[in-house]
């Protein structure tokens, strides 16, 4: 394990992410009662199974599965030789086409992100808050942080760790933010971007430097708490989970930090913006990842069908 562990320095990986995985590795082995090795498919199962039974969402069971994925292979790779020439044993794979779990967004209740006309009318409420709320630095703070996720399409990790230098308004027709820590994938380390400040976004982000940070401590993060630090995503969980109660809709209308990604995604493209684009807005390396977050309404072939049709009626008639 802690040559495993040494690894992800070595591919770069920040502290706060190397401190998730050596606490979340002991966790996944402690389902075992046999060294990783020797686990078999059904062992992976039971895990599974006693995850989904204690309430574990389906996002918590992929990244048990994923860490016990990487630990195995660490194992297989480096040791294997080692494992059959002392125990006379060779590595299986305890993991098959069957112990897969689906991607967060495959399941029923994610299928489609939040309407535009959902979350017009959810900012619209979020932003009446304002002015009754008592603790109105944080609802105003919470306010800007949510309208970024939509707008700008920032995963939360990435919106949680930008900095207040990381704001470019002189940039493009509307500003950018630079998302120096963007997300990596198969250990490449950060990966940063530039990504723009759409819909009205480079305005609300002014009022917020300019009329909300300076009511929180002066430190470097954009989005903090009470005591200067970069807020936590547990926290904005809770608070957006709250803010949805105090709104009284039903549970069909409930989203995610991250159903905001999606949304933002999704309704580009509806409104006409290609996947490449689309792509590049959300960070993606590789086009699937991009196509698995577009999830366009219902009536999205209708709409289309009926836009070309207007066309072509359109250029007959001239």
């Amino acid at each position: 394990m802690e040559a495993f562990a040494a690894t992800w320095v070595v591919r770069g990986f920040a502290s706060t992410t190397i401190g998730s995985y050596t606490s979340l590795l002991p966790r996944v082995l402690a389902h075992f009662d046999r060294p990783v090795c020797l686990i078999e498919p059904a062992h992976v199962d039971a895990m599974l199974h006693g995850l989904l039974l204690a309430g574990r969402t389906a996002g918590t069971r992929r990244g048990y599965l994923d860490m016990l994925r990487a630990f195995h292979t660490f194992v297989r790779l480096r040791y294997a030789t080692e494992i059959r020439a002392l125990y006379g044993t060779a590595v299986g794979d305890p993991l098959d086409r069957f112990n897969r779990l689906r991607h967060v967004w495959d399941e029923p209740s994610r299928q489609l992100p939040p309407t535009v006309e959902r979350l017009t009318a959810f900012f619209a409420f979020a932003r009446q808050r304002l002015t009754v709320t008592s603790d109105y630095p944080a609802a105003a703070r919470d306010y800007a942080l949510l309208r970024t996720l939509y707008h700008s399409a920032p995963r939360l990790s990435e919106s949680l760790r930008l900095e207040r230098c990381d704001v470019h308004p002189e940039l493009g027709p509307s500003g950018k933010l630079h998302v120096r820590f963007g997300k990596a994938a198969n250990a490449s380390g950060p990966r940063p971007r530039w990504a723009p400040m759409l819909d009205g976004l480079d305005r609300i982000l002014t009022w917020y430097q300019s009329d909300i940070r300076p009511l929180f401590p002066d430190t470097t993060a954009l989005f903090c708490d009470g005591h200067g630090e970069a807020l936590k995503q547990e926290t904005v969980r809770d608070r957006l989970s709250r803010l949805l109660d105090l709104e009284g809709r039903p549970a069909s209308d409930r989203f995610t930090p991250h159903d905001l990604r999606r949304a933002c995604a999704t309704h580009h493209y509806e409104q006409g913006m290609d996947l490449l684009t689309v792509q590049q807005l959300l960070g993606h390396r590789h086009i699937a990842s991009t196509m698995a977050y577009v999830r366009p309404c219902l009536t999205f072939v209708e709409d289309a069908w009926q836009r070309a049709t207007l066309t072509a009626l359109t250029g007959l008639a001239s």
